[in-house]
């Protein structure tokens, strides 16, 4: 029996919030992890104990199959949690759209992590690691309140994204998720360990701001808006 798969989260009036798209724009490709590379060093068992039939079990029997040595991207996912974002259900949105993200990187067998900032500072839910999609269930408790420190998260996201990429001795195809409002007055400057940035416009659609396409802009990274 089939399950159904995951239901997208819902706003409180009902509506339904649509699903991220992990990938890059095609024009930002680039920044995408390089192609799965393979070499023969797995035993296909099913292979094998067809050729050993009845026999006993000999290193002649052994049937090889390739192996992937793609090294998964890490998807850093920033959210915002400050005061400014329990307004207009922003924070809600934001978590929903947090979720949807670590399913559609479970789905691609990519690897994952999620920081949160604001009032009580910046915390790290969930370490670098592979995504499992039962870690979308770290958002839902997530509250909000306090002020944006931005800077510290930005900080915290450049010295993850290196202890990860030492780790797996890889680089260039992460990509950090800032998902934000643009309410602060704090300038900083883009993770450097970043291979690619998105910034996920949660500013008030009736008095933006305009700060996260102006970041955008000067990090050279990729603005979208939610919906």
């Amino acid at each position: 029996m089939s399950h159904p798969g995951p239901r997208a989260p819902t706003a409180p009036d009902g509506r339904r919030w649509p699903t991220p798209n992990l990938s890059p724009k095609p024009s930002l490709a680039r920044h995408a992890a390089r192609p799965a590379e393979t070499v023969g060093a797995g035993i296909h068992w099913l292979r094998t104990l067809v050729a050993k039939g009845p026999q006993r079990l000999v290193p002649a029997h052994l049937r090889h199959r390739a192996v992937s040595l793609r090294t998964p991207p890490l998807h850093l996912i920033a959210l915002d949690t400050s005061g400014s974002m329990r307004r207009g259900g922003r924070l809600a949105w934001a978590k929903g759209f947090a979720a949807r993200l670590i399913e559609q990187a479970a789905r691609a067998g990519d690897h994952v992590a999620l920081l949160c900032f604001g009032g009580q500072g910046v915390q790290l839910l969930l370490p670098p690691g592979p995504a499992r999609a039962a870690g979308s269930a770290r958002v839902r408790p997530v509250g909000g309140g306090g002020g944006t420190p931005l800077s510290a998260c930005l900080q915290e996201a450049d010295r993850l994204l290196r202890k990860a990429q030492r780790q797996r001795g890889a680089a260039g195809g992460d990509c950090l998720w800032l998902l934000t409002d643009g309410r602060t007055l704090e300038q900083p400057t883009a993770p450097r360990s970043a291979g690619h940035i998105v910034v996920v416009d949660f500013d008030d659609p009736l008095r933006p701001l305009g700060r996260c396409a102006a970041w955008a802009g000067r990090w050279h990274a990729e603005h979208r808006l939610p919906a």
